[in-house]
């Protein structure tokens, strides 16, 4: 009798941040839970992976001297593009940059988006984590680099566009992998209570229609300080460590690790 294969341990270290609907913080959360692991003492390496509308390195105050642009015209493998962010306080982790504003990266082939995919996993090699940050929506790009052994995390809001346009997400992952590891993060929420009942509505949904039951994460309260730090292109935990919001992403980073 032969064993049924085994996805390698190092693939499951991919985690996709994911979302139906633009505008949710998916690429904060990214930016965020990335530099909370790094705080941690893992080695991390966050990829842009919004192709064509990429945002990670102006979140950080980025220059990049080569980015996503430069794998996918043959000069560069993925991880030669990857470059190092360090906070004030000294907090490192890898950042690969993607090209904001190429149509062209909009439209790749199935097969390039295959083997940027493919890079990304043999990345897990390198680091104890990587995170790939998604363009919002279910276009084939989404659902191509989405497609993999490793975690993925759909962020949603109470909006209930939001709602459904996870489902929707949630849905097509699921068509294509029924043993894909999904779970939510509630994002943007006046308190955990309402984190609760929005988080609520989504399992039901999932439960009733597609019957997998995806867990909750984690919950993140509204906080005015997240949008100063966007601002001020600095990761929450390094422009306010003490914030709401930095405490719930800490609890999700625990999770993540443990």
């Amino acid at each position: 009798m032969t064993n049924a294969p085994t996805t390698p341990a190092h693939k499951r270290k991919l985690i996709t941040i994911a979302s139906g609907k633009g505008g949710v913080g998916k690429t904060w959360l990214s930016v965020t839970l990335a530099h909370t692991l790094a705080g941690m003492k893992r080695k991390v390496l966050l990829f842009d992976g919004d192709l064509g509308l990429a945002n990670i390195d102006i979140q950080l105050g980025l220059l990049p001297e080569r980015d996503l642009g430069a794998v996918i015209s043959g000069d560069y493998m993925l991880g030669d593009v990857a470059m190092p962010y360090t906070d004030t306080a000294g907090v490192t982790m890898d950042v690969i940059a993607g090209k904001s504003g190429s149509g062209a990266l909009g439209s790749l082939s199935q097969e390039t988006l295959n083997s940027i995919r493919t890079e990304l996993e043999n990345q897990t090699k390198n680091y104890d984590h990587v995170l790939l940050d998604l363009a919002a929506g279910i276009d084939p790009s989404v659902n191509t680099l989405s497609n993999h052994a490793g975690r993925i995390i759909v962020v949603m809001t109470s909006d209930p566009t939001s709602l459904t346009d996870a489902y929707a997400f949630i849905k097509l992952a699921v068509a294509r992998n029924p043993s894909a590891n999904i779970s939510i993060v509630v994002n943007n929420v006046p308190s955990k209570k309402d984190g609760e009942k929005t988080y609520g509505a989504i399992k039901r949904a999932a439960e009733g229609f597609l019957k997998i039951s995806p867990p909750l994460l984690g919950i993140i309260r509204s906080d005015t300080k997240v949008v100063d730090a966007i601002r001020s292109q600095m990761p929450l935990l390094a422009r306010h460590p003490q914030a709401d919001a930095a405490s719930d992403v800490k609890a999700i980073a625990k999770s993540l690790i443990e």
